[in-house]
């Protein structure tokens, strides 16, 4: 049988296959509360071994795109609850990505009281859609304080502890993509001079305090985190220590006992590549399983997979016009293609319809 197919343990799950559903925002969750709509997308791809998400914030300042879900409320816990309980019966598996948006947001689409945080007050580049007044500049931050920092992790902390009352069967650290945890990792968003920015060990901290606190609260084995290294997605930039940044924080979560570390290789969309060194270097680094991701198809995720490259392959887009991928994978039938329009709308059109 093909590597691809075979089943797998992740921490206590048995999964039937690797293939993994990626994390993909798809803005439907009107009042930032999972619904019904979002049960039906995601328990119509619950044939993947693993599904994984839209990015869902752990706290009111984390929601920074429009109609994008929360997980810190009990209307949101519910509203989860639907799509797990949904998931679940047609036979799947889910983790819920957290993903706390930091800098990358703006106040028309943040809820009352909310505030627009980051480790350095440097806006990021370009604009971003809000509901109410169309497209706008990305605002400049406010920078975190101690106090805020430590609130922000107790907040990833209680989403973990709401994320299993909602009947996920694990979470996801969004630590990829220009979003809160990667604006501590990165130099072009992290520009602090105390404990939490300079230094690779300041400023791998706050991702690890994160997952330190995710761990406690939930066990590692409901816990892994999302990385993009030469990412250059929301304004973030490589610099000459990347390499031994991420080597180290690998050393890191794997001491903290996360159950998987899922690598974003977008070069496929255009973005620097990450070198094969250094994915390597990161697999011998993670003792947990290990995902891969990034314009795979089915001939190239078997031949990684049998090479030995790692244990999971993410597939995204595909999964967007195709809800019975698994299948076309199996059986080599030709991919329905996405359309970009309606990536991030509110209704079923090229999402649940097609």
């Amino acid at each position: 049988m093909e590597p691809l197919f075979t089943p797998i343990t992740l921490g206590t799950l048995q999964l039937p296959n690797r293939i993994v559903m990626a994390p993909m925002t798809r803005c439907r969750a009107l009042g930032n509360v999972a619904n019904p709509l979002m049960a039906r997308y995601y328990s119509q791809r619950a044939d993947a071994g693993l599904i994984i998400t839209e990015g869902t914030s752990p706290s009111p300042n984390g929601l920074g795109y429009a109609r994008i879900p929360g997980l810190f409320s009990p209307e949101q816990i519910a509203g989860w609850k639907t799509v797990t309980d949904a998931v679940h019966a047609a036979g799947g598996r889910i983790f819920v990505q957290l993903m706390h948006t930091g800098r990358v947001g703006h106040p028309a689409n943040l809820p009352p009281g909310a505030r627009l945080l980051a480790p350095s007050p440097l806006a990021a580049p370009g604009e971003i859609w809000t509901d109410t007044q169309g497209m706008q500049p990305y605002p400049v931050p406010t920078e975190m304080t101690e106090d805020d920092i430590a609130a922000t992790i107790e907040e990833y902390a209680t989403a973990c502890k709401n994320a299993i009352a909602a009947g996920f069967d694990g979470v996801e650290l969004h630590g990829a993509n220009g979003y809160l945890i990667d604006q501590f990792l990165n130099t072009a968003t992290n520009q602090r001079q105390d404990r939490w920015g300079g230094s690779i060990d300041n400023r791998i901290r706050f991702a690890l305090e994160v997952a330190k606190a995710a761990v406690a609260a939930i066990g590692g084995a409901r816990v892994g985190m999302r990385v993009s290294p030469y990412g250059v997605f929301n304004g973030t930039a490589a610099d000459p220590d990347m390499d031994a940044l991420y080597q180290r924080l690998a050393e890191a979560l794997s001491d903290i006992g996360l159950v998987y570390l899922h690598i974003v290789d977008h070069s496929a969309m255009g973005a620097p590549p990450v070198s094969q060194t250094l994915k390597d270097a990161l697999r011998s680094a993670f003792r947990g399983r290990y995902i891969l991701s990034g314009g795979y198809d089915a001939a190239r995720a078997n031949a990684d997979l049998a090479a030995g490259k790692g244990d999971l392959v993410a597939f995204g887009r595909p999964f967007i016009a195709n809800p019975d991928l698994v299948q076309k994978l199996a059986s080599g039938a030709a991919l329905a293609e996405a359309d970009p329009a309606t990536f991030y709308t509110a209704d079923a059109k090229g999402y649940t319809e097609f």
